[in-house]
């Protein structure tokens, strides 16, 4: 299966947004890309007051991008904000195109390194997979990749390939963070990583909030075996992939880590 990840800043317009993951649907539709996976916060960057933005499932927001997915023939998977019951936003993948609908909502939120994203957004409970063309791809977002547990389920779940959505905070050693987390990951679950952040915005000539997580860049895929297949820059960019699932079978059979789990007890 063609992947690509469109690496691009957002900024506070959700219209805007819209029209740079316009360009980003079309270049890949053209390289016969079947998935195309943006950013987190592709609807509005962070820093931006979330509440006003953020629209339902079935908001104008997202029927624009079922709207781009569906002229192109591709599963676009992308993040947005959907009101929560408290008062709060949920941080959202949507997934969407011919034969796939699903969201997830993100679960591990970002309360670290003196940022606390659980003030805004409320934690999702629910493990969430998609079909495409009988392929089985797990979704997360950012934080997410520091806890193994989610990437495992999705191998329980029968994927071969997690898809992660970030908005990366920077900061000393984040990107070697970024890169060693990503192919943990990989290797945890035995399955292959293919995680879109935003671009720096330095790197784009945008100002962005200094004290949110705006992106560092460096969208990778990674192989089942833990090894980096191809990586961007800090600059915006879309990276393909061609994903193999007999890959994943084939490092499995070699490395059995999830065959050979067990799970100690406290004496």
């Amino acid at each position: 299966m063609r992947i690509a990840l469109s690496q691009f800043t957002s900024g506070p317009d959700p219209e805007k947004n819209l029209e740079l993951m316009e360009d980003g649907v079309r270049r890949a539709a053209e390289a016969e890309a079947r998935v195309v996976v943006f950013p987190e916060a592709s609807m509005a960057c962070f820093g931006t007051p979330l509440a006003p933005v953020a629209e339902p499932l079935d908001g104008p927001w997202a029927n624009e991008v079922r709207a781009l997915a569906a002229a192109a023939g591709i599963v676009v998977v992308a993040g947005m904000f959907t009101p929560a019951s408290d008062g709060r936003v949920a941080n959202t993948l949507l997934a969407t195109g011919p034969g796939v609908e699903a969201a997830y909502d993100k679960i591990h939120l970002y309360d670290a390194f003196g940022y606390a994203e659980s003030d805004t957004v409320a934690a999702g409970s629910r493990i969430v997979t998609i079909d495409v063309d009988g392929v089985r791809i797990g979704l997360a977002t950012c934080y997410d990749v520091r806890f193994p547990e989610l990437f495992r389920a999705h191998a329980d779940e029968g994927a071969v390939a997690t898809v992660l959505a970030a908005s990366w905070g920077a900061g000393p050693g984040k990107r070697e963070q970024w890169e060693l987390l990503v192919r943990a990951r990989a290797l945890d679950a035995t399955v292959w990583v293919a995680a879109v952040d935003q671009a720096d915005p330095a790197a784009g000539g945008v100002v962005a909030d200094a004290s949110a997580p705006t992106g560092i860049g460096y969208s990778m895929v990674v192989g089942p075996d833990g090894t980096v297949r191809d990586c961007l820059g800090a600059e915006p960019g879309l990276l393909l992939a061609d994903l193999t699932v007999e890959e994943v079978a084939a490092v499995k059979e070699k490395t059995s880590v999830l065959a050979n789990r067990r799970l100690g007890r406290a004496s």
